[in-house]
């Protein structure tokens, strides 16, 4: 594939990390919602499984190491969105992901990127983390935003090593998507049983759609992640918060003030610098 075709892929997974952020943030119990996502993905990998390589042995470690962080993730990202608005929580946890996974890779991989990429890298993660500014986030929201941002971070740079080593893109997530899903799943059937069939009757099918949206816009990112730097990659995937923020005022009717509209310039400026960069 073209680098231009995998950025695409990219931008094709911040759509859809937009999309299933703004179906889980108005499903009634986000806990079954999260489960419902990785039960799809569970699915997927199930099926998928018998038919594709499986992952090289060198790539199990980072495949529970992925795994077992994307754990921390779910319970950071709900319980962030339990106590702070998704307009703060979002832009600050996945504004923060792209400068660290760039530098997660220097020290891991040894990637270096030159001086356009890292100022593009730069200016796109400042403009998401300015979405949050001004909107009177309490201490505990920023808190929790700012550990799911490091959680995306360290998974993202895991499943970006992992799916190197591991020789097969769909071998690599179809393992990891059994991992996570039979994990979430037996959680949430442990401390959420009593409400499990009434979430299933009102909310199911918009479980369903969230989840395959998901799924698709990670397998979408694992794809670009085995030949692009993974600090531009991430970055641009996180741009999925502008899109979120479209979403935002488009169909719930949420205000684009000039602070937003600042915000999205700057992104918009640091993806076209990325393009232009080698």
């Amino acid at each position: 594939m073209s680098a231009a075709l995998l950025y695409g892929l990219v931008i094709l997974s911040a759509i859809a990390n937009a999309v299933w952020n703004a179906l889980m943030k108005s499903a009634g119990d986000r806990v079954l919602t999260m489960v419902a996502i990785r039960t799809v993905g569970l699915l997927f990998g199930l099926v998928a499984l018998p038919f594709v390589d499986w992952p090289a042995p060198e790539s199990w470690k980072w495949l529970a190491l992925t795994a077992a962080v994307m754990f921390a993730y779910y319970a950071l990202l709900i319980r962030s969105y339990g106590v702070g608005d998704m307009s703060v929580v979002y832009p600050l946890a996945r504004g923060l992901a792209p400068m660290l996974t760039t530098i997660a890779a220097f020290f891991a991989i040894g990637e270096t990127l030159g001086l356009g990429q890292v100022a593009a890298v730069a200016m796109i993660s400042l403009g998401i983390m300015a979405l949050s500014f001004g909107a009177g986030a309490s201490g505990g929201a920023v808190g929790f935003a700012l550990a799911t941002g490091v959680s995306v971070a360290t998974y993202s740079s895991f499943a970006g090593l992992g799916v190197r080593t591991a020789g097969t893109v769909l071998g690599f997530q179809a393992c990891l998507e059994i991992v996570t899903g039979l994990g979430m799943l037996c959680y949430g059937i442990t401390v959420r049983h009593a409400a499990v069939l009434a979430y299933a009757r009102r909310y199911g099918a918009l479980g369903l759609l969230t989840g395959a949206v998901s799924v698709v816009g990670f397998l979408a990112y694992l794809v670009a992640a085995q030949h692009l730097p993974l600090g531009p990659v991430t970055a641009l995937r996180e741009t999925s918060v502008i899109f979120g923020t479209v979403l935002g005022t488009v169909v719930l009717k949420e205000g684009f003030g000039p602070r937003r509209v600042a915000a999205a310039l700057l992104v918009t400026a640091g993806i076209m610098l990325l393009a232009i960069t080698r």
